[in-house]
Formats: structure tokens, C-alpha cells, sequence
């Protein structure tokens, strides 16, 4: 097919143009080329690898950025982030998944496109909604449902805790290598293959904050890194070595294994609904929060839910703080958890973000769940040697309320699977476990300094 360059020029591979009947209105064709020098599969790979968790609150920020047709631009690569066009390929944030890069050539002289600029856009860019909230609103109702869906995670992994450790099922127990959140950890996993990778665009057009309330702050706080790494440095206090090297290599084979049993099974239970409805395409969701009304009713119910779970942890805590049970732990641990998950989310903004001039540095590297999951475990062995010292009841009840409430949704194993797996599925799979190892041997032995060796030094008890 001749696209208006001379026969002598050689055809350039991973193009394609659209269909003739929009692109007959104008004797100008349209051509999206791969151009390696720009930017290659692996920047695109990397992208969408290290953000397949969470990006925090860029997508927010994008929203609430300046007018398209200023920052339509074919002269600079721009920040991904505000969603603005790059020379390499259309939209880079929301053409990750793309196996090619491509940008617009055969353009005319002056620089106008031949065709609509809505023409050019994805159909998901194109649809785009304008903002319905004002900026602030926007992160008010967003930060309201991440501390409410990360207070019922908190509770859901104490149950879990309860259900399947010494007391209920004696499945789990803290000097095992099935250690008390591996059951916490493998379902938050399993269920991030369903809400949060194959059924999350669903949730979205419901509504966005609906999705970053079920996948960051529920799925997030359900699961914890700090306290996995926690159970395994005890062991390693204690000379287990070889517990707590098999305690990891268990814990991440059967988080890495749920979470690809919930997406092949949320893949099967969406072709189970494609094979009922013929058309299940384009159709909106019969529920949808897309207007000013709607998105106030939603926060109004959120604030509501925040008010009662906190209320009703207070008055607990306040009953069962001088006992110093495993309750005051919870109720205190509701408390704190919502500091935990918001830090979390706005470090998410990192990921995909990479290093150096322009960012092209390891851009595969999600350096925001990295850095959340080092800090929270890195903090919760600090707390681990301080308990160990002062050795008090109320010192117990408060260090342990915040490991498990605050350091526990500051860290996240379902995300630290959905990055996992992205990376093992991609062009790169040995970045998954380079990635996974880094993130397990760094906290793992900057917690043997912080309490192992305070331990063995000083012969606590």
C-alpha cells in the first residue's frame, strides 16, 4: 500500500492506518510508525509493568489539567502523567498495553492535523469524562473512601487471623512458617486478580473512586508486607533461619499463585457473562456515578461509614485499652489505619516515574510500593526492639496497634502481586523476580539490624 513516500524508501514495520472511509476525507494519509530512537517497547513495557497496581493520584491530577488543545503537541515528549500527547505515541498513559510505539507522520505542512483531533484520540481518551468535582472535593472524596475501605480491610485480616490461627482452625501461628497474614495475603491476592486487573475498568465506569477505594485502600490494607517480613525476622531471633527463608519463598509462591488463579478465574466468570449477554461491549453499567448529585450521595454515605467505624473504635478501644488484648490492637489499629493507606496511595504517583533525566532510569521499577512496603517494614522492626526493651502493657498495646493498623496498611502485598505478575507476563520476567527478591533481601536485612541483632545483642527475652 503506498503511503505517498517513494518506492526507494524502505517500509517501516508496525504501522497501520485507519479504516478508508474516514481516511478518504482528506488526500493527506495517517501513519503510526514504530520510531525506535524515541521511545521503544521496552519504555512502554515498563510503564505499564510498574504501574499495574496503582499510580496514586495522577489520574486525578491529569483530569484537572489545563485545556487539550494547548498541550496537543508533536515537538516535545511531555509528562505522561497530565495525559498529554507525546511525539512516540499517542497518549502514552492510556496506550501502555500497546505492543508497538507510534507517532503521527505525513502531517501537513503546517502542522494541522488532516482529520478531527477526536479522530485521533483512543476511544477511552475520547470518552474521557470533563471534571464533575472541584480539585479539592475530588481528593476529599477520595481520601474519605480509602480510610473507610482500608478500616474494613484491617478488620477483615483480623478475622482472618482469628479464623485460621491458633484459636479457631490452628492453621497459622507465629513461630511457623505459615505465619498469621499468609491467609490475609493470599486472599487480598486472589481477589486483586478479580477487582483489580481483570474486572477494574468495570468498576471505573461505576465510579473511579469506587475502584481506588476497593483496590488501594480494601485490597491494599487486607494485605501486609511489614508483617509477613515481621514473622520471618522473629523467626530468624529465634535461629530459624531456615524457617524464615522457606516462611518467603512459601509466602510469595502462594500470593504469586493467587493472584493468577483470581485472574484465570475472574477471566473465565467474564466469558461466562460475555457467552449469557452477545453484546457486552459498549454497554454502560446499569449503576453509574458520573454526576455532581451522585459522586455528593456517594461521599455523604462514605463520610457517614468513616464516622460510625471510627466512633464505634474509640468506644472500644476505650473498654479493652487497659486489658491489653488483641481487641484494643484492632480497634486502636482502626484508628490509625487511614494515615497509612493515604501515604501509600500518594507514593503510588511514583510508580511508573523511574529515575534520571526524563525518568528512563528504571522506569520498570514501581518505586512507590517499593519505598511503602522498605519504610513500613523498616518501621515495624524499630517497634518490634522497642517492645522488646520497655516491656510494658500499654507500650505493647500502642507499638503493636500501630504495626498492625498503620504499618500494615502503609505496606501491601496485593499490589507488591499485581506488579509481580504484570512484570512476569511481560518482555522481561525476570524483572518480577528481581524485583520480588530486591524487595524481600532489603527489608529483611535492615530488619536483622534493627532487631535481630538488638535482640541477640543485648539478649532480650
Amino acid at each position: 500500500m503506498d503511503l505517498g513516500h517513494s518506492n526507494t524508501e524502505p517500509r517501516r514495520t508496525g504501522s497501520f492506518s485507519l479504516p478508508s472511509s474516514v481516511g478518504s476525507s482528506s488526500r493527506h494519509s495517517l501513519s503510526l510508525t514504530r520510531v525506535a530512537p524515541l521511545e521503544n517497547d521496552d519504555t512502554i513495557d515498563s510503564e505499564r509493568v510498574s504501574e499495574a497496581g496503582d499510580i496514586g493520584d495522577r489520574s486525578l491530577r491529569r483530569r484537572h489539567s489545563t485545556g487539550l488543545s494547548s498541550r496537543f503537541s508533536t515537538d516535545h515528549p511531555i509528562d505522561q502523567e497530565e495525559g498529554i500527547f507525546h511525539p512516540s505515541g499517542l497518549w502514552g498513559h492510556d496506550l501502555r498495553g500497546m505492543n508497538t510505539t507510534s507517532v503521527i507522520s505525513d502531517m501537513p505542512i503546517d502542522g494541522r492535523s488532516p482529520l478531527p483531533t477526536k479522530l485521533l484520540l483512543p476511544s477511552d481518551v475520547k470518552d474521557q469524562e470533563e471534571p464533575v468535582l472541584l480539585k479539592f472535593l475530588e481528593y476529599v472524596c477520595c481520601l474519605t473512601h480509602l480510610a473507610v475501605f482500608g478500616i474494613l480491610g484491617v478488620i477483615t485480616r483480623y478475622l482472618l487471623q482469628k479464623l485460621f490461627g491458633p484459636t479457631v482452625a490452628r492453621v497459622t501461628s507465629d513461630g511457623s512458617i505459615l505465619y498469621l497474614d499468609l491467609p490475609s495475603n493470599m486472599v487480598g491476592s486472589f481477589l486483586m486478580g478479580w477487582f483489580g486487573v481483570v474486572f477494574k475498568a468495570d468498576i471505573v465506569k461505576v465510579s473511579e473512586f469506587l475502584a481506588i477505594g476497593l483496590t488501594t485502600g480494601y485490597l491494599g490494607s487486607l494485605t501486609t508486607f511489614s508483617g509477613w517480613n515481621q514473622k520471618m525476622l522473629d523467626l530468624s531471633a529465634n535461629g530459624q533461619w531456615l524457617d524464615a527463608i522457606l516462611g518467603f519463598l512459601l509466602g510469595l509462591f502462594l500470593s504469586a499463585y493467587s493472584i493468577i488463579f483470581g485472574v484465570e478465574t475472574a477471566k473465565g466468570f467474564r466469558w461466562v457473562l460475555a457467552r449469557r449477554n452477545r453484546d457486552p461491549e459498549g454497554k454502560e453499567p446499569c449503576l453509574k456515578v458520573n454526576t455532581f448529585t451522585g459522586h455528593m450521595v456517594s461521599f455523604g454515605i462514605m463520610l457517614v461509614t468513616l464516622g460510625v467505624l471510627l466512633s464505634v473504635s474509640a468506644v472500644l478501644l476505650a473498654k479493652e485499652f487497659r486489658k491489653g488484648t488483641s481487641e484494643a490492637e484492632l480497634w486502636f489499629g482502626c484508628l490509625v489505619a487511614a494515615p497509612g493507606v493515604w501515604l501509600r496511595w500518594l507514593l503510588a504517583r511514583l510508580n511508573g516515574r523511574g529515575l534520571g533525566k526524563g525518568g528512563r532510569l528504571l522506569r520498570w521499577v514501581p518505586f512507590g510500593t517499593l519505598i511503602a512496603n522498605l519504610s513500613a517494614a523498616f518501621a515495624m522492626a524499630a517497634l518490634a526492639t522497642l517492645k522488646r526493651s520497655v516491656k510494658t502493657r500499654d507500650c505493647n498495646t500502642v507499638a503493636s496497634s500501630i504495626q498492625f493498623g498503620l504499618l500494615g496498611c502503609l505496606s501491601t502485598v496485593s499490589t507488591l502481586m499485581a506488579e509481580f505478575n504484570a512484570m512476569r507476563e511481560s518482555i522481561f520476567p525476570w524483572r518480577a523476580y528481581a524485583y520480588a527478591l530486591f524487595t524481600i533481601s532489603t527489608s529483611f536485612l535492615v530488619g536483622i539490624l534493627l532487631y535481630s541483632l538488638p535482640v541477640w545483642v543485648l539478649g532480650f527475652d
